[in-house]
């Protein structure tokens, strides 16, 4: 069976569950928009796709790219829902630890 014929697997599912540990407090707010707007996107068909496409949502949604911005976090509103942090984003958690962790995940997806 190839690819075109099996069922494919959505981005969504990458990302769960959910990590124990965050950067700051919009950083699980950043992780669920992600899913949403990546929900009905099939995962692409390698790992390097799958983590550009994960880094142009991510610039889409926080407005910032993850990867090559030098700042350690940033301010976002729609990501602040009480706190004193509240709708501060880990630019470095994100680039350490939760872009490598959905990466993995992608790894072991498209494991044949």
């Amino acid at each position: 069976m190839t690819r075109d014929e099996a069922i494919v697997p959505k981005m969504a599912e990458l990302f769960d569950p959910e990590p124990e540990r965050w950067g700051l407090r919009g950083d699980p707010h950043v992780w669920r928009a992600l899913r949403g707007h990546l929900s009905r996107t099939d995962v692409p068909a390698s790992v390097d796709e799958a983590v550009s496409l994960l880094r142009v949502a991510f610039s889409e949604l926080v407005g910032v790219e993850p990867v090559t911005n030098a700042e350690t976090s940033v301010y976002r509103e729609q990501f602040a829902h009480g706190g004193m942090s509240s709708g501060m984003v880990s630019l470095d958690t994100w680039r350490d630890r939760l872009l490598p962790l959905l990466a993995e995940r992608a790894r072991v997806l498209l494991k044949p």
